[in-house]
């Protein structure tokens, strides 16, 4: 589950060694001819088809589900190779990738509307809410509020399982640096659960209720239930499949999201459109929380700010905010550029993919 917004993306060349011996199959919804890249240049649909087709393709990209946004609304949309290499069974409108980290930014957004209630308190220490037994020994975590969850200024590690031990631990004081981290938001997971006096299941209900109902997302779920896993694209590593998620029923709000491109792009829509949260709530959002300290490999591609769960890059035409995600098997990327009503998302079953930031690159050039 490694972040990948902010990483540059190294030469299509070096992926060469990943080739599938596959005919890729492609197919597009009824769509504008032409349409705006992020830099407000008319570009080809077919141009853009070309580049991902033959990319995709050199880059050993099995499988994708992509949409651009327009004005608000989703006016490319492409799908693309295969979900089963060996079946050759060919990706559809339904078929669903795991979205890996794109996970947190959505989680942020759920857990505004806690904010927004006064159920929650952004500043207010987690451990009032729920003590966690797994760093009760490092009187520092009782420093740690939402907002330092959400902005990665925990000091815990990404995940206690990359290190010896296997132990919760705390790098610095909390909320005087960043250091990105799927811990704390699984933290914060479990004090939503303590708060609503329920479990990963509870979770989902509720994340349904408050969120997917109401912007109509039919497959972005959190815990997945049969009918997402059955449409479920397989992961791929050097042509491997990945084994399936030993528990599909964990809420994972750093890591578990499922979804393909149309469905999530409604939330994105959201997003742009300021819906389904009060202005004061997103002006929170998208506040920065943390500027990433000159030199620091993020500000390499353009990352300058982290909000509430997004990454945030200061461009010429305005603010953009974006995550990316990595599972194995699985990469995908989002940005969106809400001035400009712009938006961008691809999911594939692909591991450690460059072509995500690959072609965000191509509908960034002047």
């Amino acid at each position: 589950m490694v972040f990948i917004f902010s990483r540059i993306a190294s030469s299509l060349a070096l992926t060469l060694c990943l080739l599938l011996s596959h005919t890729a199959h492609t197919q597009t919804r009824t769509a504008p001819k032409t349409f705006k890249n992020l830099v407000g240049k008319e570009v080809s649909s077919d141009t853009i088809t070309a580049f991902v087709h033959e990319n995709m393709k050199l880059a050993g990209v099995p499988g994708l589900s992509m949409a651009i946004i327009n004005d608000g609304e989703v006016v490319y949309h492409l799908v693309d190779g295969y979900s089963d290499v060996s079946a050759k069974q060919k990706v559809s409108d339904k078929t669903i990738f795991e979205g890996a980290s794109l996970s947190k930014p959505l989680f942020a957004y759920f857990v505004m509307g806690f904010v927004q209630e006064g159920t929650l308190d952004l500043d207010k220490p987690l451990y009032q809410y729920l003590p966690y037994a797994d760093i009760a020994d490092d009187e520092r975590y009782k420093k740690i509020t939402p907002r330092m969850v959400l902005s990665h200024t925990t000091g815990f590690p990404n995940w206690r399982s990359d290190h010896e031990g296997d132990k919760l631990f705390i790098s610095f004081e909390p909320g005087s640096a960043f250091q990105y981290s799927g811990e704390g938001y699984q933290y914060l997971a479990k004090v939503l659960a303590h708060i609503l006096d329920t479990d990963d299941a509870g979770l989902e209900n509720a994340y349904q209720e408050r969120v997917a109902q109401s912007l109509n997302l039919e497959y972005t779920k959190f815990v997945q239930d049969a009918e997402n896993l059955k449409n479920k694209a397989n992961g791929y590593i050097d042509e491997k499949v990945v084994a399936e998620d030993e528990d599909p029923k964990t809420f994972g709000a750093a890591f578990s999201i499922h979804t393909e491109a149309m469905d999530f792009s409604k939330w994105l829509i959201a997003l742009i459109q300021k819906e389904g949260l009060a202005e004061e709530s997103y002006e929170t959002l998208f506040e920065t929380q943390v500027v990433l300290p000159e030199g620091h490999p993020q500000t390499q591609a353009g990352v300058t700010d982290w909000t509430l769960g997004f990454a945030k890059a200061t461009m010429p035409f305005g603010n953009a905010y974006g995550h990316g995600g990595n599972n194995p098997g699985y990469t995908s990327i989002f940005i969106i550029a809400p001035e400009a009503k712009w938006g961008y998302v691809m999911f594939t079953n692909a591991d450690q993919s460059q072509l995500p930031m690959a072609v965000l690159q191509h509908l960034m050039i002047p």
